[in-house]
């Protein structure tokens, strides 16, 4: 099917092939705007899905080395021919087309997502407040301490949205210059909501649109993960500090 496409998603596998599987079928049965779909292989695996059998383009991009989460998206982006921009994890499931009420949004905000649940309703802490070490040192010796928003059926305007479903215009991506690639993994969506807003666009959380989040917490378990997690902190940190004090000097 020949279409020029709206939205670009960009997908990336860790060996998740059933996962993406479920997530295209969803998109398939649900998603009526012109869109096309990148999915990135990380590392080595099967192909589990058939290009051909979707109602959109599936393009299959194979990594001879895994790069790491915004490095795989900017990639993509710089190749997509979408007039917004769509970065989303393949544990996530749609049970109905979320761009009719996510697209409109975007006239006043850079980048917006839905309300993301867990496999029992649950709402997840997918919206939060700019972390700070105290906030940190907290969480690490008294555990988190809830959502940081209250989600009614209003518009939520957070400091940042996780990065498993952002939703961007593509000309604002593009003049972020994307994902900072200095990130490996982690904090790199907590960055570019920082430097989107310092630029004076809007971060919006949209309530009306809910999301499935089938999450594999790798960094509980995994010490590579906690390390990666631990240098993305810092260097979010080192960066915000930067930020802050060029803030002071310039005002």
């Amino acid at each position: 099917m020949n279409h020029k496409p709206v939205i670009s998603i960009s997908i990336v596998s860790h060996q998740q092939g059933a996962l993406v599987a479920a997530l295209l079928s969803d998109i398939a049965a649900h998603c009526a705007i012109p869109l096309e779909i990148i999915l990135t292989l990380n590392v080595p695996e099967p192909l589990a899905v058939d290009p051909g059998t979707y109602p959109f383009p599936v393009k299959i991009i194979r990594n001879t080395t895994p790069k790491g989460f915004g490095a795989n998206h900017n990639a993509v982006f710089a190749n997509v021919n979408g007039r917004y921009f769509c970065v989303l994890n393949p544990d996530i499931r749609v049970d109905r087309d979320p761009f009719p009420v996510l697209t409109p949004a975007l006239e006043e905000a850079g980048v917006v997502a839905p309300l993301v649940v867990g496999p029992e309703g649950l709402i997840e802490d997918s919206a939060r407040r700019f972390p700070t070490p105290v906030d940190i040192l907290k969480k690490f010796f008294k555990g988190p301490s809830g959502p940081d928003y209250a989600i009614t059926s209003d518009l939520v305007e957070p400091d940042w949205i996780a990065g498993m479903f952002m939703l961007w215009r593509a000309e604002v991506f593009r003049q972020l210059g994307g994902f900072d690639e200095g990130f490996f993994l982690y904090y790199e969506d907590v960055d570019i909501c920082a430097r989107l807003r310092q630029m004076g666009h809007r971060v919006l959380l949209i309530p009306a649109v809910r999301v499935t989040h089938h999450a594999r917490r790798a960094s509980h378990s995994n010490l590579r993960y906690l390390r990666w997690h631990a240098v993305s902190m810092m260097r979010y940190f080192c960066k915000a500090f930067v930020r802050h004090w060029f803030h002071k000097v310039k005002y």
